[in-house]
């Protein structure tokens, strides 16, 4: 009837077809394939969705009462104004969102015709930067500026330590985090590899004692050298007290103290004992816990019972690469998570030792200081919220013509409102301020874009200017190699750059798909574009004055079971000049924050300032194949690519899990997001489209690693095979990634995951 005319017209419109799925960007994203009936049952399905109509807008029933009975009370917005500001949003930005996404279309066919034209042909850089200048890929660098934000918390301004990034989507999770600003250095040491198991060292069941005594000799020693005393170790101390406002240490009988005594900021009492005794290094503490008849105390000859190290700093709550949210529904679930951290009452009940645990936010922690007064620090990190990027649309707002937003829209205005709660409290953000991180923007222009929304959002929430601060995620090519141009356009407001290898390295071959193909992606990081991206990133944020009023951070560390490579390698994020580094758990916040207390990230910068910057010829140098591979080196490299892609998208599509530890193909547990279906697809889809590999290889290649995967699933009761049919939702959302990765837009993978999680959750209702 009426209605499905509607749905088509609608559709088409927008410009996807009934029959499939518009590869470039989908209003309605169903699966590619599928048959006329079930694609335009699951268009008919969302549109018959209960809705309502406000301030010119159409919206998901369930939505509409969110914002309505729980964001807008207490705020002094009017749930009608909000929808009315909104329709005009996307009335004014919208154009222009479109407009710059068609941009990024012709960039990209311009470099495919260049790289097909000069194909064969010796590489010559100047004339490739010279194309790239002549159709405004590639910009001059901006000069005489600085970054301007204000207001900014000292977690992100002015000390440097870990970051975690973290699902909204699940309560239990973001607590975790939310909470993992301080973490058990004992618990730390113990229950990871980060102490050796030799000598009868194992963990088990119960406290191993031998374990216990090695962990205690690495805690002594990490404590002797961040905090040495004038004299003696701390694995000779007998006695730890205070005295006319100083820390005594009894060492081999006599009373030593701080080699800097600056470094005693505090302690706690118990009766008249003291309880813990808090130093501080490089804007960190930590707090040593004492209590000679506590278990762990008694073993301890100064009644140690603990060291409590000040860990992640600020926490990303994550609306895009971690979450599987593809309708109101879902969207429902992780603005209900932020909203309920803006007003610190987020709780998750759980199940522990058989009784149910209710987990919420801790409270702030309070010392006395040397002098006599009082010392109140945070109990939680200081927590950011990362929106969808400029290329997503959801349906869970429909104009008044039926026509879907772009969905980074709708996550400004909901997050941003949900941040009022705080902006009365002042928990979160002491100084008054909002964190947005904006992922996946191409370039100056989405950068002002973005600005133009977030100055639209707080005119529309009667927030004060520039409340709203930004994060730039430095994740696609051409906003790397014209960064400066990005943090300028953003200078009011930035406070936050970051780099991530995965989603970079896949914009750098879709980019460059028609170039050749790419070497495998264990040397593809081995290359000069890979350290000129990050000495780039590090240099236009000191160069631009970020250091003091924002984060200069640097990618995960994806293995959260490897904390001995990890306190090995990772102390390179802060030598690199970041002041911020990505961690998989609480556990790996607490070990990398050792590194910040080792190096001293403000000296480094300024030490790095004085280097000339990053050279954009090794930035645009494109890591592309020059030997001839053998057989076994392509299978290898496929069988690898393949079995991560399929171990992630099976939990995606089929569970609604964006992010979660995945086994590799040698069953090392990895913490992985959508960003590892990017680069995978595109690798794959690169070899095949250059004759590295054929489609029948690959799709033997996938059959096989189904059954891998399979078997790594094997323990789990939810866990649906793919093997041996293959011809699962999940599965043919792998096969889209890869055979139709070279026409996806800028490959990325959401439309397809989207698309393909909406028809299994229309298919099992879940």
């Amino acid at each position: 009837g009426k209605l499905g005319e509607r749905v088509a017209e609608s559709a088409r419109s927008a410009g996807t077809p009934m029959l499939g799925v518009s590869i470039r960007r989908a209003a309605f994203p169903v699966a590619a394939g599928a048959r006329r009936r079930g694609t335009y049952n699951l268009a008919f399905f969302r549109l018959m969705s209960a809705r309502v109509d406000i301030g010119g807008l159409k919206v998901d029933e369930k939505l509409a009462a969110f914002v309505r009975d729980e964001v807008t009370p207490g705020t002094n917005v009017d749930p009608t104004a909000f929808w009315t500001s909104m329709a005009q949003i996307v009335k004014d930005l919208g154009p222009k969102n479109k407009a710059l996404l068609a941009k990024r279309d012709d960039f990209q066919k311009k470099l495919d015709e260049w790289h097909r034209a000069n194909k064969g042909k010796p590489s010559d850089m100047a004339e490739y930067k010279a194309f790239l200048t002549s159709i405004g890929y590639l910009l001059p660098p901006a000069d005489g500026f600085q970054v301007e934000s204000a207001n900014v918390d000292p977690e992100i301004a002015k000390i440097p330590g870990p970051q975690l990034v973290c699902p909204i989507d699940n309560a239990r999770f973001i607590l975790n985090a939310a909470n993992a600003r301080w973490g058990s250095l004992l618990d730390a040491l113990y229950g990871t590899d980060a102490v050796g198991k030799d000598g009868g060292a194992a963990p088990g069941p119960t406290y191993n004692p031998v374990r216990g005594a090695k962990v205690f000799d690495e805690l002594h020693r990490i404590l002797d050298e961040i905090f040495p005393l004038a004299g003696g170790s701390y694995g000779e101390a007998t006695a730890i007290a205070v005295k006319d406002g100083k820390l005594v240490v009894t060492v081999n009988g006599k009373e030593t103290g701080l080699k800097n005594a600056a470094q005693f900021a505090g302690y706690q009492t118990s009766g008249s004992e003291v309880s813990s005794v808090l130093l501080v290094n490089n804007g960190l503490h930590m707090d040593i816990l004492i209590d000679k008849n506590h278990p762990v105390g008694k073993t301890h000859k100064a009644g140690v019972k603990d060291v409590i190290a000040e860990s992640a700093l600020s926490a990303i709550a994550d609306c895009e690469d971690s979450v599987a949210t593809v309708d109101a529904e879902d969207k429902i679930v992780a603005y209900r998570n932020w909203l309920g951290l803006m007003k610190g009452t987020l709780n998750a009940k759980m199940e522990k030792g058989g009784k149910t645990v209710v987990r919420a936010m801790n409270d702030n922690r309070t010392y006395t200081t040397p002098d006599g007064g009082s010392l109140v620090l945070p109990g939680r990190v200081v927590l950011l919220v990362r929106n969808v990027g400029f290329h997503l649309v959801t349906d869970a707002v429909l104009t008044a013509e039926g026509e879907t937003i772009p969905e980074h829209f709708l996550d400004a205005m909901v997050t941003g409102l949900a941040c009022a709660h705080d902006l009365q409290k002042k928990v979160n953000s002491r100084t008054g301020s909002a964190y947005l991180v904006k992922p996946k923007m191409h370039g100056p222009e989405e950068v002002a874009l973005a600005v133009e929304l977030f100055d639209r959002t707080e005119k529309a929430l009667g927030f004060p200017k520039n409340f709203l601060k930004m994060g730039i995620m430095d994740e696609e090519r051409r906003t790397t190699i014209n960064l400066s141009q990005c943090i300028k356009e953003g200078k009011e407001r930035v406070v936050f750059i970051n780099t991530g290898f995965l989603d970079r390295t896949g914009d750098e071959i879709h980019t460059s798909m028609e170039a050749g193909p790419f070497l495998p992606k264990a040397e593809i990081k081995q290359q000069p574009w890979i350290k000129g991206y990050e000495d780039n990133n590090v240099d236009c944020g000191i160069k631009a004055k970020l250091p003091g009023r924002g984060q200069i951070g640097k990618g995960m560390w994806a293995a959260p079971d490897n904390m001995k490579q990890m306190l090995k390698e990772k102390i390179g994020h802060p030598m690199s000049g970041a002041n911020t580094a990505w961690t998989p758990s609480p556990t790996a916040a607490t070990l990398h924050s050792l590194h910040y207390h080792k190096v001293n990230v403000f000296e480094r910068q300024a030490e790095i300032a004085k280097r000339p910057m990053a050279n954009v010829d090794d930035i645009l140098t494109i890591p592309l194949l020059t030997r001839k591979l053998t057989p076994e080196e392509v299978q290898m490299e496929l069988d690898n690519n393949i079995q991560g892609l399929l171990g992630y998208v099976v939990r995606w599509v089929g569970h609604g899990v964006g992010c979660s530890k995945v086994p590799d193909i040698n069953d090392v547990q990895l913490m992985e997001d959508r960003a590892t279906l990017r680069i995978s697809s595109q690798h794959i889809a690169n070899w095949l489209h250059h004759g590295v590999c054929t489609k029948e290889q690959v799709m033997d290649t996938m059959k096989r690693m189904a059954a891998v995967v399979d078997d790594q699933n094997s323990k789990d009761p939810n866990y649906k095979p793919m093997a041996p049919h293959c011809d699962g939702i999940e599965f043919q959302a792998g096969c889209d990634m890869i055979f139709k990765g070279r026409e996806t837009a800028n490959g990325l993978t959401e439309h397809t995951l989207t698309a393909r999680r909406r028809e299994y959750k229309a298919k099992h209702g879940k």
